[in-house]
């Protein structure tokens, strides 16, 4: 037998990237990971793995060496936290130097351990994003791990292109000690109507529905965290998404009371909450007026036969089901992921946001809910496409 490649997943969530270095032949040897139950889903799923529930800043050199030092791992993998330097966030603009943020924890990792490999994933924008000194932050990243001695180069991926039924731009950082000829993979996939007319080489994207049809058909607050089949898998996608599980995890509808419910039912495909009748507009917070906020981007109703929109940390308000008049159920995010079936997601579905927890002192329940970590993970199918790639380097 061959020797597998040794992964350790830094900042790891719910563990959508080692998994899909998993599902390309690695061994996932551990994680860090500073959310208790992202730590718990983790160990779920991957029972022999080392999973380390610490803010990595308090693991010192020292700790780190003996937790994973004699392991000699070959790949780390990591998406250190990248709210600053988010589309999203409107002071993106003015981001703090990376090599006084949770990067330099990433760096330091690289220098304990000397893998082979180094892989990072973060924003595209990233990009784009300068000091306030005017230095470009991915060149003081490069330049970081070239210090080290890797071969560094970086690339935007849009995970349609490897069989993800999303539309969700990220960026990837390879550094490399061993000799890649190639540090990305080439498209596997392409939307329908991109499909390359004279090789005819790419398979047709997945869409929406062709992700999520054959799922328990629930109504708002209809399902539950363990549910049986009750629909016959009908493509290959769907097929894939089951095999080595016989139940279904995490399939429970939003509790949506009825006034919301009938807003959905005036909604069609592309249309969201702006767009529905005066009479059904969302009202204030504990008030019958209405709000005068108009959020367009919020439950969105999405068109079954194209890809899904991006799939965020709150994505329990971000998307209504094509046909249902609900939003999402976590396994349907999942799903939408490329999260297999089997895998399970432990924590509460959802919990109040943790602007209020806060406010209100009880930081003590500030958790990443099921679907924080699903919107927060890299999809594992283009993890696989990127492991494959490096994979196949290696040996």
């Amino acid at each position: 037998m061959k020797k597998k490649a040794k992964v350790l997943d830094t900042f790891s969530g719910a563990g959508g990237f080692s998994l899909g270095f998993q599902m390309a032949g690695a061994e996932v040897i551990g994680a860090i990971e500073s959310d208790l139950w992202a730590c718990e889903t983790f160990k779920a799923n991957h029972p022999k793995a080392k999973v380390i529930h610490s803010d990595i800043k308090k693991l010192n050199d020292s700790k780190i060496r003996e937790l994973f030092g004699k392991s000699k791992i070959d790949i780390v993998l990591g998406g250190p936290p990248c709210q600053g330097y988010s589309i999203a966030n409107k002071k993106s603009g003015d981001p703090k130097d990376p090599r006084n943020s949770l990067f330099e924890e990433f760096l330091r990792i690289g220098k304990i351990l000397n893998p082979q490999v180094m892989i990072m994933e973060n924003v595209p924008n990233l990009i784009n994003s300068r000091t306030q000194n005017g230095e470009f932050v991915l060149t003081i990243i490069t330049q970081e791990l070239e210090k080290l001695g890797y071969d560094v180069q970086h690339k935007v991926l849009e995970a349609t292109s490897y069989g993800v039924p999303q539309i969700r731009k990220r960026l990837f950082v390879v550094a490399s000690k061993i000799k890649l000829k190639s540090f990305f993979p080439e498209p596997t996939h392409c939307i329908n109507n991109t499909k390359d007319l004279f090789t005819n080489k790419l398979d047709s994207c997945p869409t929406l529905w062709d992700a999520i049809s054959d799922l328990p058909e629930l109504e708002a607050r209809e399902g539950g965290e363990v549910l049986q089949y009750t629909l016959p898998a009908i493509n290959k996608f769907q097929k894939t998404m089951r095999i080595g599980s016989k139940i279904l995890f995490n399939h429970k509808a939003m509790n949506h009371s009825k006034r919301l419910v009938e807003r959905f039912s005036s909604m069609k495909w592309g249309d969201s909450s702006s767009d529905a009748p005066d009479h059904l507009r969302p009202l204030k917070r504990n008030s019958l007026e209405f709000s005068e906020k108009s959020f367009d981007q919020n439950n969105r109703r999405m068109y079954p036969e194209k890809p899904c929109h991006t799939i965020p940390a709150s994505f329990y308000a971000n998307f209504v089901h094509p046909y249902k008049n609900r939003n999402f159920t976590a396994r349907e995010g999942a799903r939408i992921q490329t999260f297999p079936d089997w895998f399970v997601f432990k924590g509460k579905p959802t919990i109040v946001s943790h602007k209020l927890l806060q406010k209100e002192g009880r930081l003590e329940e500030k958790h990443l809910c099921q679907y924080n970590q699903i919107g927060n993970a890299v999809p594992p199918f283009l993890a696989k496409a990127i492991a494959k790639n490096i994979l196949k380097q290696m040996e």
